[in-house]
């Protein structure tokens, strides 16, 4: 097998020495053939193992993915919010169809017969190539697949040809890595001339940069003037549809797959029954329900996002919104302050807390979502496990608690270190 990360060669694979956006592979050869690579593919350099010079390994993996293109349609989703959710539900749908069907995303890489947790929500170039060979020896029709803005600009998917694509929408994020919103944008479009000719792409037509993703093949979605609408009451194109999944963004999560179906040849009537039973992403909107009270895990961790979940928690409760949120280290400074604003303008208490605070002191992350707040109706506790316990202890009768930020998490990263963590297990451990 063709492997460009050395933690994964085992005995008789070759090894690819790719230049990425912060490393290059040539630096790992020599691991590479310690754990048993009996090639090596390099721009540069002798070693032990036979070797081809190529004059660009990234170029030449190119070429080799274009003669060796699996044949599988591929659904690609990209946008700020709504990726997983979207994802996840075409996932389980299209497999009850009667379409095997895997999924890359940020839950990692899940398909009816096998799973398992990948580093990033769109992997790097190889490993994608790999698990869409994986998905077409296990008879896999289709892959659906998150595509991320960091994926698209460094030009992991451009060698990939996608059946369907989906706009989502879009808000800050990432400007940490893109610098400008402008930026952002550019790299989100990059998808959408990845569409085949005989592709089919469809664009939140309510989101304010829907124009700028209506580049060829498209089709619309949303409450207003869209080629598929949805209303409040949930009819979709004159169909009434039983939808599970709280929160008013979650409608548009829904039309986007129920329109994508029906670009696929698929029915209200194939459809009616299947979308009353479909489940959200662990971590997205999970409800568990304490005494009188609802705490709700989600994985928002964007302004945008959070203002959405604290919203449609509101119209779930007569009672108090507590919110424990925290942002994430070496990312996004901009968006701290808009995020300590929205907790505490929208939820009647908020305890700030760590979530990843990587290489950064936390009590700095803190004091950047906090040191502009005009209301005092919060409180700061760095300890991300004891400010569970309080939002539990805070609870009295019909209230909500959102933990948000890590959802399906299971771990901290502090330093360059994953420990073990889970929002979910502290919230059973102490209710």
């Amino acid at each position: 097998m063709l492997q460009d990360d050395s933690r994964e060669v085992k005995k008789g694979d070759t090894f690819i020495a790719l230049k990425g956006y912060s490393e290059d592979g040539h630096q790992y050869i020599e691991d590479a053939i310690k754990r048993g690579a009996s090639k090596v593919i390099a721009e540069r350099g002798n070693y032990s193992v036979p070797t081809l010079i190529v004059d660009n390994t990234n170029e030449y993996l190119r070429k080799y993915f274009k003669i060796n293109n699996v044949d599988i349609k591929i659904i690609g989703v990209t946008g700020t919010n709504g990726k997983t959710t979207i994802c996840y539900l075409l996932y389980q749908l299209l497999n009850q169809l009667g379409c095997k069907t895997a999924y890359i995303g940020t839950l990692g890489y899940i398909a009816p017969d096998e799973e398992f947790p990948l580093k990033n929500t769109t992997p790097g170039r190889l490993k994608i190539y790999n698990l869409l060979q994986k998905s077409y020896n296990h008879n896999c029709e289709y892959v659906v697949m998150e595509v991320s803005s960091q994926a698209l600009d460094q030009n992991r998917v451009d060698y990939l040809e996608f059946n369907y694509v989906i706009f989502t929408n879009l808000t800050r994020d990432h400007l940490d890595y893109h610098k400008t919103l402008e930026n952002y944008i550019a790299a989100k479009k990059k998808l959408f001339y990845l569409l085949k000719d005989d592709g089919v792409a469809l664009i939140n037509n309510d989101d304010e940069y829907a124009d700028m993703f209506k580049i060829k093949n498209y089709k619309t979605y949303g409450f207003n003037s869209s080629d598929y609408t949805i209303t409040e009451d949930n009819y979709i194109n004159g169909d009434v549809y039983n939808i599970p999944l709280l929160g008013h963004y979650n409608k548009y999560n829904v039309l986007a797959v129920i329109s994508l179906l029906y670009e696929m040849g698929y029915s209200y009537a194939n459809l009616f029954d299947l979308i009353s039973k479909v489940k959200a992403p662990s971590g997205r909107m999970e409800v568990i329900n304490y005494k009188d009270n609802k705490i709700i895990v989600d994985y928002a961790h964007t302004p945008d996002a959070m203002s959405n979940v604290i919203s449609a928690s509101r119209s779930l409760t007569k009672g108090r919104i507590i919110t424990i949120i925290g942002c994430g280290g070496n990312r996004d400074k901009g968006k701290r302050k808009i995020m300590g604003m929205i907790a505490t303008d929208n939820s009647d208490y908020v305890i700030f807390t760590s979530d990843n605070p990587r290489f950064e002191d936390p009590e700095a992350i803190l004091n950047d979502m906090t040191c502009s707040l005009d209301k005092k109706n919060y409180e700061i506790e760095s300890n991300r496990e004891i400010a569970i316990k309080k939002g539990v202890q805070l609870l009295t009768n019909d209230d909500i608690l959102l933990v948000l930020g890590k959802g399906h998490e299971k771990y901290q990263i502090i330093g360059d270190k994953y420990f073990p963590f889970d929002d979910k297990k502290v919230i059973l451990d102490n209710i």
